[in-house]
């Protein structure tokens, strides 16, 4: 053929031989796939160079190949990377150092604001419907709050929890981190941590309370604590996911983009339902109230407080609403976690290295604790508070209710699992 035609004469050059048997000659290829602007794709457990018309920017989409292609010559390289297949001696020789990718910089900047006011909304949307829904309407709130539960437990479990096991589990680390237990551990210690400081604000409300065990300023401590509890772990992976966005190389980039908008929108629901619902404490309001056949709050003029001549008003005053500005400014926290761990990845863009055992240990651990962190709230003050407790709103709800809630709450878990297939 023509020097210049589309299709040239196959030559395979090989890399200097480490034994006496010749390398098979490649029929077909697979797992295209860039360092650079360098192609490289998979026969076998083998890696090549592709060279000559191979040298666009973006590889082949992975798959199988016969040959010849577009591109005609390639060159057999030693491993540098791990892949699915590869042998054992291959995956010895993986490479921790850092690898040059290509990054549209102007596109993650631009699309750092993009995140944030997806966020934000995720967030917000639910407080400022909760005033205005109409009674009737109510069962959407419902769902919506089911609906956040199982983006929390599914969170933890399969972006947390599975995340951090990579990152311990990395080759990187082989010789590093000799406990298999170690994600678990760090899971065990989120949840210890979250329970101590959930138990240690309740016991502090009951004391500000006069010692009253029944106060209703304590359970309101307990609704404002939880809340407070789930943003923290919330915050945490929230940063960490806007490094890992920005980190990733441009031919995924765009994928990974888009599935990072439907899980901070998920969250943000997940966090903006329960952040409406909060009601404001005030201890010193309540003087007794030990009378009271629950700590449910109970609103001025009800039967039960009155047939007590103790003024139901004060108890009334010990549960109004947060204030929506505070709301706002819950939901605004939230939303700015994410584009700050963008912006902190757009800051160390050029010198960022994944593989360093160092970043691999920091990371793991912070996903591990967010994950028992999520796990303790989205379990224990999420799911079972509102179905199984006293004063749960689907302790005794009706069938209709329970099953809307039923559903919500496994697609919460199913369509966050989902996205778990690429974050």
């Amino acid at each position: 053929m023509a020097p210049h035609a589309r299709r040239q004469q196959l030559t395979i050059t090989t890399a200097p031989p480490t034994s006496t048997t010749a390398s098979p000659k490649p029929t077909a290829i697979s797992d295209c796939h860039n360092h650079g602007a360098t192609v490289f794709c998979m026969f076998g457990t083998a890696e090549y160079q592709i060279l000559g018309q191979a040298s666009a920017t973006t590889p082949p989409t992975p798959g199988l190949y016969g040959l010849p292609q577009p591109w005609s010559r390639y060159v057999r390289t030693p491993p540098h990377c791990v892949g699915a297949g590869q042998s054992e001696g291959a995956a010895s020789a993986v490479s921790c150092g850092r690898r040059d990718r290509d990054y549209n910089i102007p596109l993650r900047i631009g699309l750092l604001f993009v995140v944030l006011a997806t966020s934000f909304l995720g967030a917000a949307v639910p407080i400022f419907l909760t005033p205005i829904l109409p009674g009737r309407l109510g069962v959407i709130f419902v769902i919506l709050k089911q609906f956040g539960t199982g983006v929390i437990i599914s969170t933890a479990f399969v972006h947390l929890f599975t995340h951090a096991s990579l990152m311990f589990g990395n080759e990187c680390l082989k010789d590093q981190i000799k406990f298999e237990g170690t994600t678990a551990a760090i899971v065990m210690a989120g949840l210890v941590v979250s329970f101590f400081v959930d138990y240690g604000c309740h016991r502090l409300a009951k004391s500000l309370a006069g010692g009253n065990k029944t106060a209703v300023s304590a359970k309101l401590n307990d609704d404002m604590v939880s809340v407070l509890i789930l943003e923290a772990g919330i915050i945490f992976h929230s940063i960490l996911i806007g490094l890992t966005l920005v980190v990733a190389g441009d031919s995924f980039f765009v994928t990974l983009f888009i599935v990072v908008l439907f899980h901070q929108m998920f969250e943000g629901i997940a966090l903006g339902t329960r952040i409406a619902t909060l009601r404001q404490h005030t201890p010193s309001s309540v003087t007794d109230v030990s009378h009271l056949p629950s700590v449910e709050p109970k609103t001025a003029g009800s039967s039960d407080g009155g047939s007590h001549g103790t003024p139901s008003l004060e108890v009334a005053s010990s549960s109004k609403p947060v204030s929506l500005w505070k709301k706002l400014l819950m939901a605004a926290i939230f939303g700015i976690t994410t584009p700050i761990g963008m912006a902190i990845g757009i800051g160390v863009l050029q010198h960022f290295n994944g593989k360093d055992p160092s970043t691999l240990v920091a990371i793991g651990t912070l996903d591990a604790l967010s994950a028992g962190i999520l796990l303790w709230v989205g379990l224990v003050e999420m799911w079972a508070r509102d179905w199984i407790f006293g004063g749960g709103e689907l302790v005794d709800a009706g069938a209709a209710l329970t099953t809307c809630a039923s559903v919500g709450l496994l697609a919460g878990m199913a369509l966050m699992s989902f996205l778990g297939k690429w974050a």
